[in-house]
């Protein structure tokens, strides 16, 4: 393993971001922390759950997908699982009739808090001894790269 003093910061943290990115993905790590929360949502689930909380609990298909980046065809079907599941609602458009707009249920809302609350806990432990600007620095670096991101990524 290099020296970390002599690397490249960038490529450190690429390095860095690659192997979070792995150990935060695997589905064992989804499963135990799912479980831990009492929840048995999937993963792509709890994006589209968090997406449309993002949203501010109310979006179209197509900005959700937009936000996924993922097509429109694939967060309608999953948006049919989690209506049948109670975690989120169809409602009509105010603005276009022919549209509906999903919103999310108090049911799918509290299945969210209590996985971010679990989250939050593991986190919290993970960062001891990191002061808060440290943190707010670091929360600052990773809004900046999923900003690139999905600039770079989302143009299709």
């Amino acid at each position: 393993m290099p020296d970390p003093g002599s690397e490249d910061p960038t490529a450190a943290l690429q390095r860095v971001l690659a192997t979070l990115s792995y150990l935060l993905t695997r589905s064992r790590a989804h499963e135990r922390q799912a479980a831990q929360a009492g929840v048995t949502a999937a993963r792509s689930d709890l994006w589209l759950l968090m997406a449309l909380e993002d949203s501010g609990g109310v979006s179209r298909v197509g900005d959700l997908a937009a936000l996924l980046m993922v097509e429109p065809p694939h967060v309608t079907r999953q948006i049919s699982q989690l209506e049948s599941q109670d975690l989120v609602a169809r409602t009509p458009d105010s603005l276009d009739r022919r549209a509906r707009k999903v919103v999310i249920t108090p049911h799918g809302k509290a299945i969210l808090n209590r996985l971010q609350k679990t989250s939050q806990a593991g986190l919290h432990e993970a960062l001891a001894g990191f002061d808060d600007a440290d943190i707010a620095t670091t929360v600052a670096v990773l809004n900046h790269l999923v900003a690139y991101a999905r600039e770079k990524h989302g143009r299709g």
